[in-house]
């Protein structure tokens, strides 16, 4: 797939196929997500790849809206040390927002549905996962084959119009 077709083709997929997506798609977009920009090259992001269905189940508990997990083929956990201060935390967010949506297009490229979600049971998560004091699960990415239909260039967007976001020199 073309970049500009990836870009528009990416959804958010929360039912997946049981088709394992290879490892080297995996290793792609993991790879698409160590790439991202951050700032002053900080690369505050660990990425905890989770292909076990029962541990998929247990990482889909760490928050309300991240069922979608215990089903995909796979989760990218996408770890972060805790934030010094607030200008530290917004960083991480910043950062850590550029290396989801890098993973969410490689996958789009390679015809993989991805799904975001955030984590807000800490213990559970540390108990799946078996990452050290001192950082913290930020967000989920549930990987996969959509199971309703194959990724395809959206044609009739769910946005707002192009000229009511866009202004030019001024609001």
């Amino acid at each position: 797939m073309e970049t500009w077709d990836a870009l528009r083709a990416r959804r958010n997929v929360r039912q997946f196929t049981e088709q394992p997506v290879p490892d080297e798609a995996l290793d792609r977009i993991l790879e698409a997500g160590r790439r991202a920009p951050s700032a002053s090259n900080w690369q505050p992001w660990d990425f905890v790849l989770v292909t076990d269905g029962a541990q998929l189940v247990e990482l889909a508990k760490v928050w309300q809206g991240a069922k979608h997990v215990a089903g995909a083929a796979a989760a990218i956990a996408i770890v972060a040390p805790e934030p010094k201060d607030d200008r530290q935390s917004a960083l991480i967010q910043y950062d850590l927002g550029q290396a989801t949506y890098a993973m969410t297009v490689a996958a789009a490229d390679l015809g993989v549905g991805t799904g975001h979600a955030a984590a807000s049971d800490q213990n559970q998560a540390r108990a799946v996962l078996g990452f050290p004091e001192g950082r913290f699960l930020a967000y989920l990415l549930s990987v996969g084959y959509p199971a309703d239909k194959p990724l395809a260039v959206i044609e009739r967007l769910n946005r707002r119009p192009f000229d009511e976001v866009v202004h030019r020199g001024r609001w």
